[in-house]
This record gives C-alpha cells, sequence and structure tokens, in this order.
C-alpha cells in the first residue's frame, strides 16, 4: 500500500523537481491542499520562494524596511537566523508562471467571495483549456451570483467556439461572445473573423458572424471611449472651475486683475503638503484638516494683499495688475525660499485611490470622481453664501452700485477684504484639489491663472453660473481635442476660440443685467 501524499512530501518534492517536473507537483499540492496553498503559489509566482539547503524546507523570501526576512510560506512564521548563503531560489520559467496563474484562479473559484471568483474566471480566459473547462462547469452549476454566472458562461461560450466542429453550436458561441466586452472575448472573434478561407476549419457564415459581432463590440468600445473622453472633460472643468469661481468672485465685485490668483492655489497646494508632514500616520484624514487649513492661509493672504495693496489701487486697473504680478514673483520666491525649488508629492488617502470599473473598458479614477463632486460642492456652497447671507447680500450691493452701497451704509472697504478673501480662500482650496492630481511646486498656479481668466470671461464677468458653464465646456472641448490635434494645439484653438467668441460676443455667455452690466 503506498504511503498517503502529504502537503510536506510534495513541498519537498518540490524543491528537488526539475522545471518540466515541477508541474505535476504543483497540480498535486493544488488537489491535497486547496486554497491554503495560494500564499505558496503566489510567493512562487513572484519568484521569491526559497529552500533551506540543510533541510529542505521551502521558505518565502520578503523585504521589510530594508531587511531581507524568510517565512514559512503556508503559516507566515519568520524563520530566524538564516542568510542568503543559507537558502537556494526554487527556479521559475514563463511556462510555470502561466500555469501558477491558472492554478491560482481555480482555487479562487472556490472562493466565498463572489468578487473573487468572478476576476479568477476572467483570468482564465487567456487559457481555456479541457481541465479548467470541467472546473469553470462544476462551478457554474453550483453558482448563484449573476455576475460570476455570466462571466462563466462567457468562458463556456468561448471555449465551445475554439472547439466545436458543428455550425450551429459555434454561431450559438458566437451570439452569446457577442454581448462582452472582455478582451479574451474579442480576440477569439478576431480570429474568427479574421480566417483565411485557405484555412482547413475556414466557415464563410461563420467568419461573417464573428465579424458582425466585432463590429457591434466595437460599437459600444467606441461609446464608452466618449464617455471616458467626456468624464476627463469634466475632470478637468471641475479644476478649472475651482481654479476660476474665486477670481469670478473678485473681478466681478471689484473689478480687480489678480494676477497672483495663481498663488493662492500654490500656498493651498503647499499647506495641504505641511498639513502631511504634520500628520504622517494619518494621510487618510489630513485632507478633510488641509481643507479648511488651505482656505484660512489663502484666505488671511487674500485679505492683507488687499488690505496692503488694492484698497490703494482702486480705479487703476492697470497698476493694479502690475502690483498683483509683482506679488505673484514675491509669493513663488518665498516659496522657493522656504521649501526649496524642487516639486512636492501630496500623498493621496487611500479612499481616493483607485478607480471604479464599469465595465472592461470603461473605468473612473476615485480621485477625479472626488474632485469632480468637490468642485460642486464648493460652487453650490458659494452660491448658498452670496444669496442668503448678509455678506453676499453686500456682496451684491457693492457690484451692482458701490456708491449707493455706500451710501445705504455697507462699509464697501470691508466688503472689498472679505471678498478679496473669500476669492482667494476658495483658490487655497483649489490648491488642496490640484495637490491629488499632480505635483505642488512654486509654478504650480502660473498654470490655471490664464484659463482661470479664460473661463470668467467667457462664462460672464461676475457671474457664477457662467463659470460653471464655461469651465466644464472648456473642460470637455480641450479633451476631445488633444487626441486630434495634441494638447498644446488644443490649447491653441480653444484660446483662439474664445478670441472670436469675445468679438461677438464681449460680456460672455452670461451677461450681467440692469445695475450691475455698469
Amino acid at each position: 500500500m503506498e504511503p498517503a501524499v502529504t502537503v510536506e512530501s510534495l513541498l519537498q518534492q518540490l524543491t528537488e523537481a526539475s522545471l518540466n517536473q515541477a508541474i505535476p507537483v504543483l497540480e498535486q499540492l493544488r488537489e491535497t491542499g486547496g486554497e491554503a496553498m495560494l500564499p505558496l503559489f503566489k510567493i512562487m509566482l513572484a519568484g521569491d520562494l526559497y529552500y533551506i539547503k540543510d533541510t529542505r524546507q521551502v521558505v518565502g523570501k520578503f523585504e521589510t524596511n530594508g531587511d531581507t526576512e524568510y517565512q514559512n510560506p503556508l503559516t507566515g512564521e519568520l524563520i530566524t537566523g538564516l542568510v542568503s548563503r543559507d537558502v537556494k531560489k526554487i527556479r521559475v520559467n514563463n511556462r510555470l508562471r502561466n500555469h501558477l496563474n491558472g492554478v491560482i484562479a481555480r482555487i479562487r473559484l472556490s472562493s466565498s467571495d463572489a468578487a473573487v471568483r468572478e476576476e479568477a474566471v476572467k483570468n482564465l480566459l487567456s487559457e481555456l483549456d479541457a481541465d479548467t473547462m470541467v472546473t469553470i462547469q462544476s462551478a457554474r452549476d453550483e453558482e448563484t451570483v449573476s455576475a460570476v454566472q455570466e462571466i462563466m458562461d462567457l468562458a463556456l461560450a468561448m471555449y465551445q467556439l475554439d472547439t466545436s466542429t458543428q455550425q450551429s453550436d459555434q454561431l450559438a458561441a458566437i451570439e452569446a461572445i457577442g454581448g462582452s466586452l472582455e478582451d479574451d472575448a474579442r480576440n477569439v472573434l478576431r480570429r474568427f473573423a479574421n480566417m483565411e478561407t485557405d484555412h482547413s476549419d475556414y466557415n464563410a457564415v461563420v467568419s461573417q458572424a464573428a465579424a458582425k459581432a466585432l463590429n457591434r463590440i466595437q460599437e459600444r468600445v467606441e461609446f464608452y471611449g466618449f464617455i471616458d473622453q467626456l468624464f476627463f472633460g469634466l475632470s478637468l472643468g471641475s479644476v478649472l472651475l475651482l481654479a476660476a469661481i474665486g477670481l469670478a468672485i473678485t473681478f466681478g465685485v471689484m473689478g480687480v486683475i489678480n494676477m497672483a490668483h495663481g498663488e493662492m492655489i500654490m500656498l493651498g497646494a503647499y499647506t495641504t503638503y505641511v498639513v502631511q508632514l504634520i500628520m504622517p500616520n494619518l494621510i487618510d484624514y489630513s485632507l478633510w484638516v488641509a481643507i479648511p487649513a488651505a482656505f484660512l492661509v489663502s484666505g488671511l493672504m487674500g485679505v492683507l494683499i488687499e488690505r496692503l495693496v488694492i484698497r490703494h489701487l482702486h480705479g487703476r486697473p492697470l497698476e493694479t495688475l502690475l502690483a498683483t504680478f509683482g506679488i505673484s514673483l514675491i509669493l513663488q520666491q518665498l516659496v522657493r525660499s522656504v521649501f526649496s525649488p524642487l516639486n512636492r508629492q501630496v500623498a493621496s488617502p487611500e479612499w481616493m485611490s483607485g478607480s471604479v470599473e464599469i465595465n472592461p473598458v470603461l473605468s473612473l479614477t476615485l480621485n477625479r470622481l472626488y474632485i469632480l463632486a468637490f468642485a460642486l460642492l464648493v460652487f453650490f456652497a458659494l452660491q448658498l453664501i452670496l444669496k442668503k447671507t448678509n455678506l453676499g447680500l453686500n456682496v451684491r450691493a457693492v457690484s451692482q452700485n458701490r456708491s449707493m452701497a455706500r451710501a445705504m451704509g455697507v462699509r464697501s472697504d470691508r466688503v472689498d477684504a472679505m471678498t478679496f478673501g473669500l476669492g482667494s480662500g476658495i483658490a487655497g482650496i483649489a490648491g488642496v484639489a490640484l495637490s491629488q492630481l499632480t505635483n505642488v511646486g512654486p509654478n504650480l498656479g502660473q498654470a490655471y491663472i490664464i484659463d482661470s481668466f479664460m473661463v470668467v470671461v467667457f462664462g460672464g464677468v461676475g457671474n457664477l453660473l457662467g463659470t460653471l458653464v464655461a469651465a466644464f465646456s472648456l473642460g470637455i472641448a480641450n479633451k476631445f481635442l488633444e487626441p486630434v490635434t495634441g494638447a498644446v494645439l488644443a490649447s491653441i484653438l480653444v484660446l483662439v476660440f474664445i478670441i472670436l467668441f469675445i468679438q461677438k460676443r464681449p460680456k460672455g455667455l452670461f451677461p450681467q443685467k440692469g445695475r450691475a452690466a455698469e
């Protein structure tokens, strides 16, 4: 009677097996150990599986804070006292890696997590064989989750198309595959659609059906590509909205061309960086601290600029432009002196990392989704402030008729300071958002100041709704032009369009009416 095969004996065999002999041993390990073998197979796939020369014990190699450690791959138990000369690597080639991928996927098919089972079937689509199909068919009979059932049915249809010789079966398989956007499904259809007439398996009806199914899939792919471009356009628009909305307030109420507005954005981004330096172990919560902090830092800087410089230059727009341009240079140099000219990277919280997968050809990145929602939240909050608070009432009064507002007791100088501070504070919040999309550097604001003015002028000076529409319109236009013309030419074309548009409508998309227009 042969002794029972154990995991320990199979691991011993694995250390002695050649590359050609390893696959049967791996199969036996899968059958004997089941899901418990997953850590071992993953470590082997990564090329980090070793064995101790003296005892033939299998160990996994890990790097922790620059130090090399060895652990039991099945239990995770740390094995101390080992150095590199005590162990030998278990070699892995491409054939073994492919087999390991399949083994891992087949083990995951029995997982209690539906998402894991679905991902396991997707990983098997590129290497469907008879044994794999038996496993998938068995799992399909017991599967209760519709999403997993669909991907399993796709795998079965792909295998049927590849192996069946009956035209009716092949046409039925093509019909089933034609509803999928998976790359492997398209590859199978492409192979049959492009099959040469002199091929031994060529069937004109099957080939035409595959071509039609492929065309239907391609139409869906192009549609989702359009959605993806639209999403990126809205994402750029949300950044432009955050950058321009503060400028729309100061420009609309005070008539000040603030060339230092980009530096308010930069200060907000650097505030985020400093907050993360202060709370290195609380990155997931750092943005909730950075948002009000950036608003205060940029807002107070805006009030300071208005009190020290802007208030003395009312009615002198050219001098205001030159003064704020000088301030922007001072702030840039100040940041270079404090933080150095090098770019700084701000970490993204875990809840903003990753993406939402809508289907195999469309996924939406979470950081851009959150920034889009945040921009709209800031916009509606600002609308609420301007329409429902005393500050908003005073701001609207001053913007419509400064002299009459003063005669009614409104302190226009205080309103100017608060308005400039509010606009600058919102620019600081824009800097927090931008820190999640790009590196933080002294020139960060300069990249958005021109676009911000374009948005304000295009939408209508002082009109927040116009700023919203203009920001999203320019963002979408940019993203749809870029694939055709390139990024630089796309920006030039948008600028030319705005110049021509302003020639026709000098007051923008939504011009102010009544006394405010004066």
